[in-house]
Order: structure tokens, then sequence, then C-alpha cells
């Protein structure tokens, strides 16, 4: 990436991104104590801390299972994030262009945390029906000891025990949802720019390019299919943000309007 054809806070969103996934190979076991700090942690975790809200989109996955190290998750949203984000910056300004990553990423993480509290609540509450306290539940899931309590099973079974210990324990961390904004905008902006999958190298224009990526996170988001550990639902939200921004800001004629 050649860094002076780079608006300078594209670059400096890079840098921190890129401090962040070093420190996380280089601090902790495997990335835990990082992720630990500053992934975004289920509300209701002890785990949570309230500066992940932002922290969590500068983060990315540095460990994959078995030991490896990951490169494609921080490298293709900061080449994404580059690509797309430079025009809008130099068209916006600095500040605009901050303003419009940062809601990005937190409208990614309100569709996404959503999804996942109500999955939660639907398990807490038969938990509830079935005569069990919410303060008492609260605390077996934090301390763990969910693990050795087969009540549990037999009031939700299997399935309704991942609802309850999946977005309990889960993280959220990346770049994507902010990059999916991003996405939208560019192509709102730009819409007869000419743009190409890796996997399928054929020029198609913005304006299409966009909706049929947002259609197979859709796709991805309803179904049980999915390619590895991804957040669709979370791509979903940071470009529903993005649209709404940028349609706003074009119908009031703030898209020509530089905050500097």
């Amino acid at each position: 990436m050649n860094m002076r054809g780079i608006s300078d806070t594209v670059k400096h969103i890079i840098i921190i991104n890129v401090i962040f996934w070093v420190a996380t190979l280089l601090i902790g076991n495997k990335g835990d104590f990082m992720e630990g700090l500053f992934a975004m942690h289920f509300p209701l975790n002890d785990g949570f801390k309230p500066w992940q809200i932002i922290t969590h989109m500068f983060m990315h996955a540095s460990y994959q299972e078995g030991g490896g190290i990951v490169f494609y998750h921080i490298l293709f949203n900061m080449f994404g994030v580059w690509m797309f984000g430079t025009p809008l910056e130099q068209m916006w300004g600095k500040k605009k262009f901050v303003f419009f990553y940062i809601s990005a990423g937190l409208g990614s993480l309100l569709l996404y945390t959503g999804i996942l509290y109500f999955q939660f609540t639907s398990a807490l509450d038969t938990l509830i029906a079935a005569g069990f306290e919410r303060a008492e539940i609260l605390e077996t899931l934090n301390s763990g000891d969910y693990m050795y309590d087969t009540r549990w099973l037999n009031t939700l079974g299997e399935e309704g025990v991942a609802e309850l210990l999946q977005p309990f324990n889960g993280i959220m961390l990346g770049a994507s949802g902010a990059l999916y904004g991003v996405l939208v905008a560019f192509a709102m902006t730009f819409p007869n720019t000419p743009l190409m999958l890796i996997f399928l190298p054929i020029p198609i224009k913005a304006k299409y390019f966009v909706p049929g990526v947002l259609c197979i996170d859709l796709f991805f988001g309803l179904t049980s299919y999915s390619i590895g550990p991804i957040a669709h639902f979370a791509h979903i939200g940071g470009a529903i943000a993005g649209f709404i921004m940028a349609y706003y800001w074009k119908k009031n004629s703030f898209n020509n309007t530089r905050w500097n």
C-alpha cells in the first residue's frame, strides 16, 4: 500500500489497527489478554467494559485454531478502508469522515448486539419461567459453573443452552462494520466505479456490486451456512448506518460540505 496515495485519517486508522493487531500477537496468551480487554463483550458479561464499544472496531483476529497467525482479517479490512475510505475523506474532510466511520461502526454494534440480546433473553426468560432466578443465572454464567449444571440442559435443550451461552460468551471485533458503512457510502457517491471480487475478476459497477455483497451477507446471516466465524449482521448494521447517513447528507446537500 502506497502511503502517499492515502488520506491522513485513513492512514491513521490503518496504523492504529495494525498497532492493536501486533500488540495482540505480542501480549498475553494467543491474544486472550488484548481480546479480553478491548474486544466487545456481551453487555451482561463481567468481561464487558464501556471502552469496548469503540475499541472493538480497531481489533482483529490474530490467531486461528491450532495457533497459526491470521493475516486475512486485518489485511482485507484495511485494504477496504484504504480503497473506499480515501476518496470519501478527500471529499468530506477529516472530521466528517471520522464521524461517519465511528457512527457506522456503532450502527454495526447496535444491530448485532441487539440480535444477540434478543436471542439471549429468549433463553433467559425460559429459565426464569421454569423457576430460576435472574441474578443467579447471570452469576452462574459469569462463574462458568453452568458446565456442571444439567438443569439448564433439561429445561432448554441443547439448542436453547447454545442460544444462552453463545451470545454471553462471544466477542465482537474488527473494522468490518465500519467498512461496510464506508462501502455503501462509496457506492452511493461513486455508483459507476467498477469493482471486482478477488475470486470473480469481472468488473461490476459499485451500485450493483455493493448490494450484491450485502445480499450475500444477509443470506449467510439468515441461514446456517457461513464461511468462518463472521458476524454477518454486524456487516448489515454498518451498511444500514452508512446508508442512512450518506442518504441524509446527500438529500440535504451535506455530501459536498467538508468538515475540516
